[in-house]
């Protein structure tokens, strides 16, 4: 078997190189089977992949793209080589570690855009070492809309039993309540009632969560919630979506992991995180919506207090992994004849 022969289904990030993402990549694909591990591939540095591989006591090799994969333990790599002559040192911020992150997330992008593959699933970074690198980015989910040039793109946290996506992510309270406008509520909706369907819903149930406490009491606490939120979910009942809303955030995630609604629009960051990390902490997917691309994501980050230690837990790579290759199916449901 050759690696060139394929068009693989997931593409791996490192991540920052200096936290656990190479172990939990590597925890990860030593759990697969090995034609799960045949149909992915990671992006990075083999000597770095090699070390979490001994780190953690596996028998995985990696080998170059388009070179002759060795056995079943084989992992195609997309190479992207670390700094020469700059030590990136493990469980620190650095600027070689952040543009080593930048580098691996920019060549998942092209091999997506290439064809030579499907999904990205992205390994955590420090967003102190990718901005000491030059790279001003938000995050991930900034970073994959300037590199796809895409206008806009939103933030799915996707848990079994609650999943909420996101009007405005990484931006300050005052700057949060300023996003709150019918015409970002609509396009955030419309992004998740499109990446539902793609799953098999036919006709999601939405929920969208009030921004002030009690959505505003009739405008004691705040008229936002008269103003913008309403506004936005009527003209969407208009056009046929199964949305309900504005309704207090006090009560609509607990109605939501009851089963009420497949997913609940958020306001900002805190409100839908909250929640959703009390209740699936190890489980929840980071997914890019509104992009080119499709992407997955643990929701945790670099962890560099125990970073090259053996220690790191895969779970949520895991599920990010899992995730990636509903959507991969989901995908290739759709283009079947």
């Amino acid at each position: 078997m050759k690696h060139s022969s394929h068009t693989y289904d997931i593409a791996i990030t490192m991540g920052d190189p200096a936290g656990i993402g190479p172990e939990i990549i590597c925890r990860a694909l030593a759990a697969m089977s090995s034609a799960e591990r045949a149909s992915s591939l990671v992006v990075g540095d083999p000597a770095i992949y090699r070390r979490a591989a001994d780190t953690i006591g596996t028998t995985l090799t990696f080998v170059p793209l388009d070179q002759k994969a060795q056995d079943d333990d084989s992992v195609a790599v997309a190479v992207v080589e670390a700094p020469e002559g700059v030590g990136i040192p493990d469980g620190e911020i650095s600027a070689a570690a952040g543009d080593m992150a930048f580098r691996c997330v920019r060549s998942a992008v092209e091999l997506v855009q290439s064809g030579r593959a499907g999904v990205i699933v992205t390994a955590p970074l420090n967003k102190a070492a990718l901005h000491a690198a030059g790279h001003h980015y938000d995050g991930h989910t900034g970073m994959l809309a300037a590199l796809t040039g895409a206008p806009s793109s939103f933030m799915l946290l996707a848990s079994e039993h609650l999943s909420t996506l996101h009007v405005s992510t990484h931006v300050s309270l005052r700057e949060a309540i300023d996003r709150v406008t019918p015409e970002r509520i609509i396009a955030t909706v419309e992004a998740g009632h499109e990446h539902l369907k793609s799953l098999g819903m036919a006709n999601p149930r939405i929920a969208v969560a009030g921004l002030n406490p009690h959505c505003g009491e009739g405008g004691i606490f705040g008229d936002e919630d008269m103003r913008y939120i309403a506004p936005a979910v009527e003209a969407l009942k208009a056009r046929g979506f199964d949305i309900s809303g504005p309704i207090s955030a006090d009560t609509v995630f607990y109605r939501a992991s009851q089963g009420e609604f497949d997913l609940v629009v958020a306001q900002y960051h805190d409100q839908g995180h909250i929640p959703v990390k009390l209740i699936a902490f190890d489980t929840t997917v980071n997914v890019s919506l509104g992009l080119p691309i499709q992407r997955t994501s643990v929701d945790h980050g670099t962890a560099f207090d125990i970073a090259w230690q053996g220690k790191a837990d895969a779970t949520n790579m895991g599920a990010a992994i899992a995730y990636a290759r509903r959507l991969v199916a989901g995908r290739d449901e759709a283009s079947a004849p």
